[in-house]
């Protein structure tokens, strides 16, 4: 599995993780974490990635969702799909706190993710939120900045 191909499961195990999550959330996260990939499958760097931008969303989830509810003009983000809500917490969060992910690149993936996990629609949808996030970015668009 190719660096990129692996980060993308990664993206789309975090996606669904944060799901489960929003729809119903665990007493012991590090349980539902483990009985999580029980269910689904991964190489260790796939799980590691996936962990840590789990607990990075879920840790910063406040500030994404104002985040979030400032980029969904008109939109109350709970009424939000809870799957595309998750899918824009995780590229929200890229954006903002990873320097080392171009922002294109977390565009990119929550779209298709969106389209795996959601509908074409949705991508629409999440591709025009995702679009006035990139207007706040301070960096550079397609490749990873060099501040950490």
């Amino acid at each position: 599995m190719s660096s990129s191909s692996s980060r993308h499961e990664a993206r789309l195990r975090a996606a669904q993780f944060l799901y489960q999550e929003d729809i119903n959330p665990a007493e012991n996260r590090n349980e539902a974490i483990h009985m999580f990939w029980d269910q689904h499958e991964a190489p260790d760097t796939t799980r590691h990635f996936a962990e840590v931008l789990i607990n990075a969303v879920l840790k910063n989830l406040s500030e994404l969702d104002e985040k979030l509810a400032s980029y969904a003009q008109n939109w109350d983000i709970k009424r939000m799909h809870a799957v595309d809500r998750n899918i824009l917490r995780l590229a929200i969060y890229e954006i903002i706190y990873r320097p080392d992910i171009p922002p294109v690149v977390a565009v990119n993936e929550a779209l298709d993710i969106t389209k795996e996990l959601s509908s074409d629609e949705s991508a629409k949808f999440v591709n025009g939120i995702l679009d006035r996030a990139l207007k706040d970015v301070d960096r550079p668009l397609r490749s990873p900045s060099n501040q950490s």
